[in-house]
């Protein structure tokens, strides 16, 4: 009767349990709900608002399911991958146009270098104020990025501009060779002086005629070696102070380059590190947003579920009803009822 039928509805209790939220399963739910309400609709004579309403709202969420199953995202997907390959191969081959337009104008090339270097600062600036956005302006925003990192190389290679760091080797390679080639001409120069203080102390030798043996030519001799001598610890003395010049210079050279590259290496690390926390920033926005969102579909979900529930059992209260009153006055429609159910 309807009063053993609310007896026992009133002694149901609502318990919360942890249910995985399936797309197909759900999907496949709401197909039965939607011909099970369609079924009892044309069995009524008379169409119940509710129900139409009822079963509008159960088509709205059904389309609403389906755009939320995974399928459907890793179409949208595969879509995102297909414009971004796209606008590559036309960035590529603009690249490849312009580049052999101005390939014999190197005042243009450069000027080209300076305006996709502020393209891309542009851009890079403009990507990290931005934060959080959709999928696909993120998607697209990285792709001109790295765009214009590809077109920025080629325009360099092409122009011939050489980098810093080349151009400190190439410096510091040429005043090394100047510096070896001043000491070579140095010590070929005293090699020179040497032997021809040796050429002119054989001719004076000769020309003085002094005896042939004795104290007097030994010491002579001596005298004349003695001078050779004293030039050539000049020379090495000369050559020695040359050399620890070079080697000051080369060595005060190398710990200016040290400590350019020192700090070029702390810039570069400081951006680096600013990037990577502004990216670990910019993804944990889109991750919470997401578990955000996944939250409130759940919540929202949960609560159709309930309504769904309760609306089931408001149905089969009545359904009850109605049989109990057609019973009493022995309508035989309720045998109908009784084999639908």
């Amino acid at each position: 009767s309807a009063l053993d039928l609310a007896q026992r509805v009133r002694g149901c209790a609502t318990k919360a349990q942890a249910v995985r939220w399936n797309p197909k399963q759900t999907e496949r739910g709401i197909r039965e709900g939607i011909m099970e309400l369609q079924t009892i609709i044309m069995s009524q004579r008379d169409s119940d608002v509710h129900s139409i309403h009822k079963l509008a709202e159960m088509t709205q969420n059904l389309q609403m399911v389906k755009n939320q199953s995974w399928k459907k995202k890793r179409e949208e997907s595969e879509k995102i991958k297909a414009k971004i390959k796209q606008s590559c191969k036309s960035s590529q081959s603009n690249q490849q146009i312009s580049g052999g337009r101005h390939a014999d104008h190197n005042n243009e090339s450069t000027e080209t270098v300076k305006y996709l270097q502020e393209q891309l600062r542009q851009e890079i600036e403009e990507h990290l104020r931005e934060g959080r956005g959709s999928a696909e302006k993120v998607q697209e925003k990285v792709a001109r990025i790295q765009q214009l990192k590809e077109a920025l190389r080629e325009e360099t290679l092409k122009s011939g501009v050489v980098p810093e760091e080349s151009q400190l080797c190439l410096q510091s390679q040429l005043e090394y060779n100047e510096a070896q080639e001043r000491r070579r001409q140095l010590k070929e120069d005293h090699a020179r002086l040497m032997q021809e203080e040796v050429v002119r102390m054989e001719e004076d030798l000769a020309r003085e005629q002094p005896p042939t043996e004795g104290p007097q030519r030994e010491l002579l001799v001596l005298s004349r070696e003695r001078r050779i001598l004293v030039l050539q610890m000049e020379a090495l003395r000369t050559e020695a102070q040359q050399a620890e010049t070079d080697l000051q210079d080369q060595h005060q050279r190398h710990q200016t380059e040290l400590h350019c590259l020192r700090e070029e290496s702390l810039q570069v690390f400081r951006v680096f590190r600013q990037v990577s926390e502004e990216q670990r920033k910019l993804s944990e926005g889109r991750y919470r947003s997401l578990l955000l969102e996944a939250v409130q579909d759940a919540v929202y979900l949960s609560a159709q579920n309930q309504q769904l529930q309760a609306d089931n059992k408001q149905l089969h209260k009545a359904l009850g009803e109605i049989k109990d009153a057609l019973v009493v006055r022995g309508d035989p429609r309720a045998d109908l009822i009784s084999q639908q159910e």
